[in-house]
């Protein structure tokens, strides 16, 4: 059985920084695209960074790209966002996700298939 489970979330002052974390088990884990996504109440999941099965690619949406850095552990099969220069339009559920794909330019949710149960950011002004 496929678990995630993110952690690292939590409340932080605009300027600051987190890393979040995402333990994964039953799943091939170096061979697997890795994804974060963030989602606020009444809008739609959104694409933050995927990283390929090797880590030697990596792709960040353009609100995210020089404050987020998404990395990978295959040792340790953990996916790490770690969030610098936070700003409160960051706070939301934050969310790891996997897709068997050798691509990781892959930013629709919707193709994605498992999903850990999120962590909550929030940035405060």
């Amino acid at each position: 059985q496929v678990h995630l489970v993110e952690s690292g979330g939590g409340l932080v002052q605009a300027g600051g920084s987190l890393r979040l974390s995402c333990a994964t088990s039953g799943l091939p884990f170096s061979s697997y695209t890795m994804g974060w996504f963030r989602q606020t109440p009444g809008k739609a999941r959104e694409f933050v960074a995927t990283i390929s099965w090797g880590g030697g690619s990596t792709y960040y949406a353009d609100s995210v790209k020089g404050r987020f850095t998404i990395s990978r552990d295959n040792v340790r099969n953990t996916v790490y966002l770690q969030m610098n220069s936070l700003k409160p339009e960051d706070t939301a559920v934050y969310y790891c996700a996997t897709h068997p794909s050798l691509d990781a330019n892959i930013r629709s949710p919707s193709l994605y298939r498992y999903w850990g149960q999120g962590t909550q950011v929030t940035v405060s002004s």
